[in-house]
């Protein structure tokens, strides 16, 4: 069956061709960043990070999540209570048949993945990431 490729008309502060997206991220950060994909489940060592630090999306580096709102939700992709302010934007995603809402980079508009009320106090959301489309950053504290 052929994917279908969302169209998005929205414009962001990092902008880049098809083939410069192409060019710049590996096919598996592409498939998820710009064909609003979704990695296997357990695939991500970024699951079991632990350590602290600042999460970031892999298109654009913009830093989105921080280890202190990461938490284990059991589903197999690195989840979060929280972004960053300003970090992220959603959108309604009715694809296959459910109602979802799909997270976003705000600065380069990539697909991070997907927030749902589920979550852990203090918010109750669980901002279920692809761990492809971030790239982890260790500090001293998160």
């Amino acid at each position: 069956m052929p994917k279908v490729r969302h169209a998005r008309a929205e414009t962001f502060p990092v902008m880049h061709s098809d083939a410069e997206w192409r060019a710049a991220l590996s096919p598996d950060a592409y498939e998820v960043l710009r064909d609003q994909g979704t990695e296997a489940p357990f695939s991500s060592p970024l699951d079991m990070e632990t350590r602290p630090g600042l999460y970031a999306c892999a298109g654009c580096a913009q830093t989105a999540y921080s280890s202190t709102t990461k938490y284990d939700s059991g589903t197999g992709w690195p989840s979060f209570w929280a972004p960053l302010t300003g970090a992220v934007v959603t959108a309604s995603d009715t694809s296959f048949g459910m109602g979802r809402t799909e997270v976003h980079c705000s600065r380069c508009g990539g697909h991070l993945g997907h927030v749902f009320a589920d979550g852990p106090p203090p918010t109750g959301q669980r901002y279920c990431m692809n761990g492809v489309a971030l790239s982890f950053h260790p500090t001293a504290t998160g």
